[in-house]
C-alpha cells in the first residue's frame, strides 16, 4: 500500500483559549496533521473554527492544517483559506455535486490538497468520479459520525465504505473522522483507513502521546498484514 499513516488530532476538542500551545503539544506528542473543523450553520447545527482562526494559528505553527469544510458554499472559502495558510481543503460531496471539478482545480491552484468528505447517509459511489477524474481529489474522508459535534459514537457500519475505497484505490488517502480511539482504531485500520482523525480520545487522555502512538501502530500493523 502506497499510503502512510497520518494521525490528525481534531482541534475541535482542544482548549480554544490556548490553540497555539495545544497545537504544539499535539505535534510534540507525535501528531502528523492538525484537523480543523470549519462549520457553517446551514450544513450542520454548529459553528466552530473560521478562517481568522486558521490565519492566527498559522503564525504559530508550520504544521499541516487539514481543513474539513462543513459548509454549503465551499467555493467561497478556497481563496480565504489559501491566504490563511490551510494545507488541505476537504469539501462535502453533498454540497458540491455540480461544481466539484472547478472546486478541485481552484484548491490545487491554491497549493492545497483537495479532499472530499461524505456523510454517513451518502452512498460511497457518489465520490468515485472525483477520485477517477483527470484532475482528482487526493483524499476521501469517510465520516463515522454525523458531522457537527465532537464526542459522538463511532459507526462501525461505515467501514464497508472504507473497505470498498481501499480495494478500488490502493494508493488513495482514506481518512476517518468520528469516535476514533483505542477501542475503535483496529476496526478502521483493518478496513483500510490510513488518516485517522481523533478528538476527545486524544485530548481527553492523560498521555496523548501514548494514544497517538497506539493509533499509528494499529494503522502500520493493518498495512503490513493487508
Amino acid at each position: 500500500m502506497g499510503v502512510t499513516p497520518k494521525i490528525a488530532p481534531s482541534m475541535l476538542s482542544s482548549d480554544f483559549a490556548n490553540l497555539a500551545s495545544e497545537a504544539a503539544r499535539m505535534l510534540n506528542d507525535g501528531a502528523d496533521w492538525l484537523h480543523m473543523d470549519i462549520m457553517g450553520r446551514h450544513f450542520v447545527p454548529n459553528l466552530t473554527i473560521g478562517v481568522p482562526v486558521i490565519q492566527s494559528l498559522r503564525k504559530h505553527t508550520k504544521a499541516y492544517l487539514d481543513c474539513h469544510l462543513m459548509v454549503t458554499n465551499p467555493l467561497d472559502y478556497v481563496e480565504p483559506l489559501r491566504k490563511a495558510g490551510a494545507s488541505g481543503f476537504t469539501f462535502h460531496i453533498e454540497t458540491s455535486k455540480d461544481n466539484w471539478p472547478e472546486l478541485v482545480q481552484r484548491i490545487k491552484s491554491g497549493g492545497m490538497m483537495p479532499g472530499v468528505a461524505l456523510r454517513p447517509g451518502t452512498p460511497v459511489e457518489e465520490i468515485y468520479p472525483l477520485v477517477e477524474a483527470e484532475n482528482p481529489v487526493e483524499l476521501v474522508l469517510v465520516m463515522t459520525v454525523e458531522p457537527g459535534f465532537g464526542g459522538q459514537k463511532f459507526m462501525p457500519e461505515m467501514m464497508d465504505k472504507v473497505r470498498l475505497l481501499r480495494q478500488k484505490y490502493p494508493s488513495l488517502n482514506i481518512e476517518v473522522d468520528g469516535g476514533l480511539g483505542p477501542s475503535t482504531i483496529d476496526t478502521a485500520a483493518s478496513a483500510g483507513a490510513n488518516c485517522i482523525v481523533a478528538g476527545s480520545s486524544v485530548f481527553g487522555a492523560p498521555e496523548p502521546a501514548q494514544v497517538i502512538s497506539l493509533l499509528r501502530k494499529s494503522v502500520e500493523k493493518a498495512q503490513q498484514t493487508s
